[in-house]
């Protein structure tokens, strides 16, 4: 039997916010067929943005509630873009994960950990993807983090 992935949610204690507006000349997502292509979402939680470079002024703890933001901002947009069912997806494929770091800052891929683990725990198996991870000179509006991400729906 097939987990209802809205239960689940519910069961975590995860609070998917409404998506935000695009700051930009771009839209938040396009759906091709059968996958829907996720627009990059920045570090914004629920009491406003995460910002700040990790190996300067941001720890790795609080690198990893940015990366998770960025998932809930993900999943929002996706929710959206399934008109609010997320039982539609079938697979998370992918996630691009940025992040605003120092030079000599090497934990990137633990960072956006923060967002890939989120969808394992939602998703299951099916949360499991493939994945980049790298650290940027900046980003949007100062944000610590900024991941985009492709899904596989019904």
């Amino acid at each position: 039997m097939t987990e209802d992935i809205n239960s689940r949610i519910l069961e975590l204690g995860i609070k998917i916010p409404n998506p935000r507006t695009p700051s930009a000349n771009y839209i938040p997502f396009v759906k091709t067929d059968k996958l829907i292509f996720i627009s990059g979402q920045v570090s914004m939680a629920m009491d406003g943005l995460i910002a700040g470079k990790l190996g300067l002024n941001i720890d790795v703890e609080t690198g990893k509630k940015a990366a998770r933001a960025c998932g809930l901002n993900l999943l929002g947009q996706l929710k959206t873009a399934c008109d609010g069912n997320l039982n539609k997806v079938q697979r998370v494929v992918k996630l691009g994960g940025f992040v605003n770091s120092t030079p000599d800052f090497i934990d990137a891929p633990s960072i956006i950990n923060g967002a890939s683990d989120l969808m394992v725990d939602i998703f299951g198996e099916k949360g499991r993807h493939a994945r980049f991870a790298i650290g940027s000179a900046s980003l949007p509006q100062g944000a610590a983090v900024e991941i985009d991400g492709v899904f596989e729906v019904k």
